[in-house]
Formats: C-alpha cells, sequence, structure tokens
C-alpha cells in the first residue's frame, strides 16, 4: 500500500477521470485520424496514433519538469498557434478532396502513407496545439497540488500518455472493423470532408482570435 501512495498521489482517480473526460471532447487531434482512419484503415493511421501521443508525451514533460515556458512566452505561444492554423487548414484543404462514390478499401501498400509520414501528420497536429500544454498545466497543476512528487507526476505522465495512445488505437480498431466499414461505404468521402471542414473552421478560428486580439 505504501509503494501505491508512492507512485500514485492521492488526487490521481481525480486526475485519471478529469483527463478522460477531456478526451470524449473532439478536437483537430480527434477529426485528422478519424479522416485517415477511414481512408487507410489501421496500417495507415496507427502511427498518427503514436504521433498524437508523442506529441501529449512531450507537452506533459514540460510540465513534468517544470516548464512554464508557454504561459511565460505569449510571443512563443502566439507563434505556434498560428503554425498550427496554417497546418489545420492545410490538412483541411487535403480531406476536403475526398471524391464520392464507393470507397474501396484494400489498399496497396504503395497507396498507403509511410509510417514517418503518419508519425509526422500526428504529432504536428499535437505540438502545433499550444494549448495541449496550457491544459495539461492546469490540469495537473490544479488536481494535484504543491506537494506532489517528481515520481507521482512521472507516474501520472506516463499514465495520460498511455491512455491517449489506447484511445486513439481503439477508435482506429473500431472503424477498420468489416461491419463499420460495410455501413460507412458510401458515407466514407462525406465524412472526410466534414472532418476537414471542421479541422479547417478550427484553424479559421485561431486565426480570429489571433486577429482580434
Amino acid at each position: 500500500m505504501e509503494q501505491v501512495t508512492t507512485l500514485f498521489p492521492p488526487a490521481f482517480p481525480a486526475l485519471a477521470l478529469a483527463h478522460f473526460m477531456a478526451l470524449l471532447s473532439p478536437g483537430p487531434d480527434f477529426f485528422l485520424l478519424v479522416g485517415y482512419a477511414l481512408r487507410f484503415r489501421l496500417r495507415g493511421s496507427v502511427g498518427v496514433c503514436l504521433g498524437i501521443a508523442a506529441g501529449n508525451g512531450f507537452y506533459i514533460l514540460l510540465v513534468v519538469i517544470g516548464s512554464g515556458l508557454l504561459r511565460q512566452a505569449p510571443l512563443l505561444f502566439t507563434g505556434i498557434e498560428l503554425m498550427g492554423a496554417a497546418y489545420l487548414l492545410w490538412v483541411g484543404r487535403q480531406l476536403l478532396n475526398s471524391r464520392a462514390g464507393t470507397r474501396e478499401w484494400q489498399h496497396t501498400a504503395s497507396a498507403l502513407p509511410s509510417l514517418t509520414r503518419q508519425l509526422l501528420l500526428g504529432l504536428g497536429s499535437s505540438l502545433l496545439n499550444p494549448k495541449n500544454a496550457l491544459f495539461y498545466l492546469a490540469l495537473m497543476t490544479a488536481l494535484l497540488g504543491p506537494d506532489v512528487t517528481l515520481v507521482q507526476q512521472a507516474v501520472c505522465g506516463l499514465w495520460m500518455t498511455g491512455v491517449v495512445l489506447l484511445w486513439d488505437l481503439l477508435l482506429i480498431a473500431l472503424i477498420a472493423l468489416p461491419q463499420v466499414q460495410r455501413r460507412l461505404g458510401h458515407l466514407v468521402w462525406k465524412i472526410e470532408r466534414t472532418a476537414g471542414g471542421i479541422l479547417i473552421v478550427f484553424g479559421v478560428w485561431i486565426l480570429g482570435q489571433f486577429m482580434l486580439s
């Protein structure tokens, strides 16, 4: 029991619940992942999951080592936000190019995006959203309190990174089910275009916030 309390802070259940509730709220990462999972199934989107998890893990690491860099450097925050907006507009435009018609699900190896491309897409989506860093900073600061140890912060960080990865893998595994694909066969292009449109809305909203500030 003592070892458990050493690894997990008292507020860990609240932290885990708050983090999972946040995962249920769709954001840019979610719509990017859905778009790629619908088009390329597991083989073409598992790297996106890894990239998204790695980006979240990086921001959690910044919080664990006590970095308030983004909060203390508004120009850096704004620069990353603007790059993120441009990135969302670009990815959204790619998804909007989806063509109408029934999707052929048996992709050849050459048609699939490489693992490196998948990783970079997921990593870019996660890292170019600095609000991820502020979310983890607020979450861990508010819930864990000043008495949390470095070990406990590290355990919480590993937990949240793992949950992000498992949740995303579960999502694309669900989309890859044959019965799901059969039902979505005639709707894939509409879903992809919808996902692309939502990503563009996110990008335009970020630019609008910058111009109005």
